[in-house]
């Protein structure tokens, strides 16, 4: 039978649009952070550094039925290095819905790769969402990387393995760090730029080959 995630993933984001839906996993595979509220609960948290402000409101404007009130600024100094890092952040209403979300992509309360990701990328916008989040281009070598944080070499091969499968993707998974990337060699680089050109966003351009 189907997994129970996958059932409830499915019921609970009939509420939602298929972009809402794209936009909502694409960005909690990326930057955003989903936090436990009571037993049932959780909220999305949305950072984004104070560059990148437009980027933040973009997302809370097409999850518009999640969010309240406005994004904040905040300021935070780095211990070791001394640095202020600048940032806007906006927080979600608590629902159950996110709930479900939050077993499934922190089953043990740090984020994780689900073993059944395909499922969860259902179009290519979940990982353009993905991509502008954590992806990078580095246009000497005409190479892109998906970075994936402090995940396990077994998470990071699952993600590999579920581009191949879902986007005939080819990517060779990287220690980094702090855990994992996936490299995306200069044709399969293409490939990834042809595949999500159509839903990446202006100001992220420059993430792709020109």
């Amino acid at each position: 039978g189907i997994p129970w995630e996958v059932r409830r993933y499915k019921t609970i984001t009939m509420k939602l649009s298929s972009l809402q839906r794209d936009i909502l996993v694409g960005t909690i595979l990326g930057d955003a952070f989903l936090q436990k509220t009571g037993e049932r609960n959780a909220r999305l948290r949305l950072e984004q550094g104070a560059k990148q402000k437009s980027y933040l409101l973009w997302k809370v404007e097409q999850l518009s039925q999640l969010f309240q009130g406005k994004a904040k600024y905040l300021k935070r100094v780095h211990p070791l290095t001394r640095k202020t890092y600048e940032y806007w952040r906006h927080q979600s209403q608590s629902m159950p819905e996110l709930g479900v979300l939050r077993r499934i992509f922190y089953p043990s309360g740090r984020k994780t790769i689900p073993e059944n990701l395909e499922v969860f990328l259902r179009s290519p916008r979940v990982l353009a969402v993905w991509y502008m989040d954590d992806g990078y281009y580095y246009q000497r070598d005409r190479v892109s990387y998906l970075y994936l944080g402090n995940v396990t070499r077994h998470e990071a091969e699952v993600a590999s393995s579920a581009l191949r499968k879902k986007y005939d993707l080819t990517s060779r998974v990287l220690a980094k760090k702090k855990g994992f990337a996936l490299y995306f060699p200069p044709a399969e680089a293409r490939k990834l730029a042809v595949l999500i050109r159509g839903y990446i966003l202006d100001e992220f351009s420059y993430k792709l080959p020109s």
